[in-house]
């Protein structure tokens, strides 16, 4: 059985074979935020079907394509679709691809994601930059034997949400008057949403937002020394309870759309900046 680490450097070596230039920055596309795909020169576009031990996305909202192209003048590689744990893959499969860009040279992640607001001052259609977080989701990404090539045994998680790129994103929505709120999400495994003594929950024990990705691949770039900047655009109001609206993957992908315009000038602004 072939070991994690060569299946890495079997999709690194596949896909630097096929790129005609080196992206410093990569990118992950939560729910809804395709649109950044848009406002690039795209170079390439290969499918995750093409890529060797590549999961493929199920989630019908997710294009499933790493798409690398030049953005404010930087080359990135952007992820347009992600893989969720509810989908059936284990927290190892879903970090796979951080693992392949940090392979690839990559310096430093974006990561974006559509997420249920618990802090009762947010609004539906808010960007929230995030802080730190709550791991609820089961399967840990680092569970098993440590491979040392990829990282430390125990890597500390002090400062899992890079100062230095949180203040680049800070001062970016400033030049934008953007008001840019700091906060904690909490990973859930989904795939239901929470229920309103859950919501309750979560906001005792100190979550502003909650959503079904993100906290794996978090911990992977932790874990490979690769600084990672995440953006969560709240997509429905979840507390208090009397707040709460029976909510569909349409009105989730609705909110977010427009909202999107806002979430893409920050992200390129950004990306301009690092």
């Amino acid at each position: 059985m072939t070991d994690l680490y060569d299946k890495i450097i079997e999709a690194q070596k596949y896909l630097s074979e096929e790129f005609k230039d080196k992206p410093e920055t990569g990118v992950i596309l939560g729910t809804g935020l395709g649109g950044l795909v848009d406002r690039m020169e795209v170079i390439q576009s290969i499918p995750y079907r093409k890529i060797p031990h590549f999961p493929v996305s199920t989630v019908k909202s997710h294009k499933g394509a790493l798409i690398l192209g030049r953005l404010s003048g930087k080359c990135i590689l952007v992820m347009s679709g992600r893989f969720h744990y509810y989908e059936g893959y284990s927290s190892q499969e879903i970090t796979f691809p951080v693992r392949v860009m940090k392979a690839l040279g990559i310096k430093q992640m974006i990561i974006s994601n559509a997420s249920g607001g618990i802090n009762p001052n947010y609004t539906n259609g808010q960007i929230v930059l995030l802080k730190d977080h709550i791991n609820l989701i089961p399967d840990h990404p680092l569970r098993g034997k440590n491979d040392d090539r990829l990282g430390v045994r125990f890597p500390d998680m002090k400062e899992a949400y890079d100062l230095g790129l949180r203040k680049v994103a800070l001062s970016s929505a400033e030049e934008m008057n953007y008001s840019l709120e700091e906060g904690v999400y909490v990973g859930f495994q989904g795939p239901t949403l929470e229920t309103p003594a859950e919501y309750v929950y979560l906001h005792n024990i100190g979550g502003d937002m909650v959503g079904m990705s993100t906290v794996p691949e978090v911990i992977v770039a932790k874990h490979c020394e690769m600084p990672v900047l995440v953006l969560s655009l709240v997509s429905n109001v979840c507390y208090p309870p009397e707040r709460i609206k029976e909510t569909s993957l349409e009105d989730v992908i609705k909110v977010v759309g427009d909202a999107s315009p806002k979430f893409c000038d920050l992200v390129e602004k950004i990306i301009g900046r690092i």
